[in-house]
C-alpha cells in the first residue's frame, strides 16, 4: 500500500471529524435554550439564553445575567431583559389584576430579539425559590457551563433581575461584588440577610428603577439612601404613575444593555470596602477575610494612601490577607507599609501580607484554620444543609409498628416536598430524595449532606455518628424539638430530633418584606442559626445559637441546654 496515501487519506478524514465536531459545537444566534447538569438533585436544568448574530467564536462577548420574579421563567424572563414581556394591564399589582397575556402564554415562543452584541442568560432557578441556597448554587452552576461553551469576557458581566431576581440581584451581587462589572436590582424584593451587604457595592456602579406606586418603593429608598451614605455610584429611577410593572421601562428597547456598557471591572481598585459573616463569601477584590465570628457581620475598609502604602480598619474581623500581586500600586521591589488600625507594620514585599488578631493587637501572622475549625464548607448555619445535594433520612430502628413507621417516613417525605401552595401559581423545581436509614448506600454518603430525623435509638446514621455529635434529645422529651447542624466527613449532617422545625408557630405574624415570606419549610431554616432547642413551637426558644469556631456550644446556650432537662451534653 502506498504510503503516501494512506497519509493522506488520515489528513483529510481528521479534517473531515474536525468540521464535524466545529459543526456540532455551533449555535444559531438569537434566543434558544440550554441546560446543564446539576449534582444537587441529578437533574439537567434548563436555561435561556441569546447568542448575537455574526456570533465569532473567537472573540470574548460581555455576559449579561437576567434573574426573572416570582411565578416567571427563564424564556418569559430572557424576553423581559430585552423589554419583551408580555403585554400588561395598566393596573398591574394591583388587587384582582388578570394579565391580558399570561406568563404561560408569552412563554410558548421567542420573538425576535434586539440585535446586541452581547450574549444574555436567564436561569430558570428552580421556579419561584428566591436565590439563596440551591437557586442561587444554580446561577453560579449555569454561569460555569455558559463559560465551557462560549468565550467570555470576565471583565464585562453584569447582573439584573426584577422583583425576586431584584432581590437576587442584590444578593448574589453584594455577596460576590469583584464579579460583576456593574449591577442594575428593578422594584427588588431582597431577601433576608441581604441588607447588610451595602458597603460591598462601593467599586460597583448600581442603578435601582421602581414605580412610585409599588409597595416595594420604601424598599428601593431605603437602599438608595443606604448605598450613597457607602459612597456607591448608585443611579435612582423612579416611574411616576407605576406599580410592580416597572420592569416594562427599566427594560424597554433593550435599554439596560446600552447602561451596562459604560462599565468594566476593575480588580483592584484603590480603596475596598466590604462586609460578611460568612466563609462562604470572604473574598472581594484584594481582600480577604480569614476568620471570622459565628453569626457576626466582619467588615474590613483597606485603602492604598501612597505608593506600597495601605491602610486598613476593620471590625468584628480576627484576621485578613491582602493578596497584592498585579496591584498598580504595589511593587514587590520596595518596602509595604501597612497601618491597621493603631499598629504599623513594615513589609518586605510578599504577594501576599496577612494578618491575625493575637490578644486584641494584630500581628504580621497568617492565620490558619484548624482541622475541625469553621470555614468554608465547613460553617453552617442550618440552612447549609439544604443548599447543595442532600438526602432527608428517615429511622427504621426500635420496632415500630406499622403507623409509626409511615409517621416517620411521611415526616421525611413532607421536608423533602419543596412545593407549596401559593399566588398566581408558581413551582419550587427542586428534587431531593427521601430514604430509609437503612437505604443509604455508601455513594450517597460521599457526596450528600444528610438530614437526620429522629434519635440514636430510632435512626440508625444517628447512632453511627453518636459519638462525634455534640448533644442529642433524650427519647422521651415529646413537646420538644432539637436541630442541629454538624460538620462529619467532608460533609454536613442536619440532626431534627422530635418535632421538625417547620413545626408552625405560636404566633402568626409574618415578617414583613423580602421574599422569603412566599417560601416553604425548605426555607423556614433561613432563620435559624447553627442550633435550637423549643418546647412546643419555634418561637418558644430554650436555646438557639451558634457553635463557636471549633464547632463547640458556647458557655452561655451551654447552660441553657443543661438547665432545660431535656437533653444530653457531650
Amino acid at each position: 500500500m502506498n504510503l503516501n496515501y494512506v497519509a493522506a487519506f488520515l489528513v483529510a478524514l481528521n479534517l473531515i471529524i474536525n468540521q464535524n465536531v466545529i459543526q456540532a459545537q455551533k449555535y444559531h444566534p438569537g434566543p434558544q435554550d440550554l441546560t446543564f447538569f446539576s449534582s444537587v438533585d441529578e437533574t439537567n436544568q434548563p436555561y435561556a439564553i441569546y447568542i448575537p448574530e455574526d456570533f465569532d467564536e473567537t472573540r470574548k462577548y460581555p455576559l449579561v445575567v437576567f434573574l426573572h420574579g416570582a411565578f416567571s421563567n427563564h424564556r418569559l424572563g430572557l424576553r423581559r431583559v430585552f423589554g419583551q414581556g408580555n403585554i400588561q394591564g395598566p393596573e398591574f399589582g394591583t388587587p384582582g389584576f388578570t394579565p391580558a397575556q399570561t406568563d404561560l402564554e408569552v412563554t410558548r415562543s421567542y420573538p425576535d430579539l434586539k440585535k446586541v452584541d452581547f450574549i444574555a442568560v436567564a436561569p430558570f432557578a428552580r421556579g419561584t425559590a428566591g436565590y439563596k441556597g440551591i437557586p442561587e448554587q444554580d446561577v453560579f452552576d449555569m454561569l460555569a457551563d455558559v463559560k465551557s461553551k462560549f468565550s467570555i469576557d470576565e471583565d464585562r458581566m453584569y447582573l439584573t433581575g426584577l422583583s425576586m431576581g431584584g432581590g437576587g440581584t442584590l444578593w448574589i451581587g453584594l455577596s460576590r461584588p469583584d464579579l460583576w462589572a456593574a449591577i442594575a436590582p428593578v422594584c427588588p424584593a431582597p431577601p433576608q440577610g441581604t441588607d447588610n451587604l451595602a458597603m460591598n457595592a462601593f467599586n460597583l456602579p448600581v442603578h435601582l428603577f421602581v414605580g412610585d406606586r409599588d409597595g416595594l418603593m420604601s424598599t428601593s429608598d431605603a437602599w438608595e439612601k443606604n448605598l450613597k451614605s457607602y459612597g456607591v455610584d448608585v443611579e435612582y429611577t423612579i416611574y411616576p404613575g407605576i406599580a410592580h410593572n416597572s420592569w416594562e421601562y427599566a427594560y424597554r428597547d433593550g435599554f439596560i444593555f446600552d447602561w451596562f456598557s459604560q462599565f468594566k471591572r476593575n480588580l483592584f481598585p484603590k480603596q475596598v470596602k466590604f462586609t460578611s459573616s460568612a466563609f462562604k463569601y470572604n473574598k472581594a477584590y484584594w481582600v480577604t477575610l480569614d476568620n471570622l465570628i459565628p453569626g457576626i457581620d466582619a467588615s474590613i475598609d483597606a485603602s492604598f494612601v501612597g505608593q506600597n502604602e495601605i491602610q486598613v480598619t476593620t471590625k468584628n474581623l480576627l484576621a485578613f490577607t491582602l493578596q497584592l500581586k498585579g496591584h498598580p500600586q504595589f511593587n514587590a521591589d520596595l518596602p509595604l507599609k501597612v497601618t491597621v488600625g493603631h499598629d504599623a507594620f513594615t513589609i518586605s514585599s510578599p504577594d501576599a501580607v496577612a494578618f491575625s488578631q493575637v490578644e486584641n493587637s494584630w500581628q504580621n501572622r497568617k492565620f490558619t484554620p484548624g482541622r475541625f475549625s469553621k470555614q468554608t464548607g465547613a460553617e453552617g448555619p442550618l440552612s447549609a444543609a439544604i443548599s447543595k445535594n442532600h438526602i432527608y433520612i428517615y429511622g427504621t430502628d426500635g420496632d415500630p409498628d406499622e403507623a409509626e413507621q409511615e409517621s416517620r417516613r411521611s415526616q421525611a417525605m413532607h421536608a423533602a416536598d419543596w412545593a407549596f401552595d401559593r399566588p398566581f401559581g408558581g413551582r419550587v423545581m427542586i428534587f431531593p430524595r427521601a430514604l430509609a436509614d437503612d437505604r443509604v448506600r455508601q455513594s450517597d454518603l460521599e457526596v450528600s449532606d444528610l438530614i437526620l430525623f429522629g434519635t440514636a435509638e430510632t435512626n440508625s446514621l444517628i447512632r453511627k455518628y453518636s459519638d462525634r455529635l455534640p448533644v442529642e434529645l433524650n427519647r422521651n422529651a415529646t413537646d420538644y424539638g432539637l436541630v442541629y447542624i454538624f460538620p462529619i466527613n467532608g460533609h454536613y449532617v442536619l440532626i431534627n430530633s422530635g418535632l421538625p422545625w417547620w413545626t408552625p408557630p405560636a404566633s402568626t405574624d409574618r415578617p414583613a418584606g423580602g421574599i422569603d415570606r412566599l417560601m416553604g419549610k425548605g426555607n423556614a431554616l433561613n432563620g435559624f442559626p447553627d442550633f435550637i432547642l423549643f418546647k412546643n413551637t419555634p418561637d418558644n426558644v430554650i436555646s438557639k445559637g451558634y457553635f463557636d469556631n471549633n464547632w463547640r456550644i458556647p458557655a452561655s446556650e451551654k447552660s441553657k441546654l443543661e438547665a432545660s432537662g431535656v437533653v444530653k451534653l457531650k
